[in-house]
């Protein structure tokens, strides 16, 4: 099965917070699930985030940062580049939902990107972003 995934998702696999129990649960499915440099982007910013808000310690920040390298290395990740047309389907997926759905630009790029792929599952906490997949036909669950 590929599972296409948002980076909050990967951010409650490697922090502790309300999502974490679900997101184990689902990887115990072992997909197939790609990551993008707008994962790693979305990701690397959250950690920081939560360094900047006294969640988690910098050095608690660099073990996230190993324990994601470890898991690349293992295969766990497979590495892609955005799909070429992803920008293109998300400017479309702003036209088609936007006014009703009111999501957000990243939203629509990360579906964008599982449409592109034919994703066989898109996991996000987001209930905007899991509206807008489930609207474009995407298994959220």
């Amino acid at each position: 099965m590929t599972a296409y995934v948002d980076s909050s998702f990967f951010v409650s696999l490697y922090t502790v917070d309300a999502h974490s129990a679900a997101a184990r649960q689902l990887m115990s499915q072992k997909p197939s699930v790609w990551i993008n440099p707008l994962h790693t982007a979305e990701f690397f910013h959250a950690i920081t985030r939560q360094v900047f808000l006294g969640k988690i310690s910098p050095a608690e920040s660099v073990s996230v940062y190993q324990d994601l390298e470890h898991d690349y290395a293992a295969g766990i990740w497979q590495r892609i580049s955005l799909p070429e047309h992803a920008f293109e389907l998300c400017a479309e997926l702003a036209r088609r939902h936007g006014a009703s759905l009111g999501m957000r630009t990243l939203d629509s790029l990360h579906v964008a990107c599982a449409l592109e792929l034919k994703a066989e599952r898109f996991w996000t906490f987001d209930q905007r972003q899991a509206k807008l997949a489930k609207a474009e036909g995407l298994k959220t669950t």
